[in-house]
């Protein structure tokens, strides 16, 4: 996981969202999986450096429980 983000640094989803996934319906999983490019897009303006490249809108939906 990374600190900075609080995302996994494999598939670039937050502790809460990979540990709800196995009781996911699909329209959450859809809704979690919509989230992941412009993440990765983040992800890799972060790895470069930029310091504006994780904005609060990063943050993750509110997941059913």
């Amino acid at each position: 996981m990374d600190a900075a983000s609080g995302w996994c640094e494999g598939c670039l989803r937050t502790i809460d969202e990979i540990a709800a996934w196995g009781g996911l319906d699909d329209e959450a999983r859809r809704a979690v999986m919509a989230l992941l490019p412009e993440r990765r897009r983040q992800w890799r303006a972060m790895r470069v450096g930029r310091a504006d490249a994780l904005p609060a809108s990063a943050a993750a939906p509110e997941l059913p429980r």
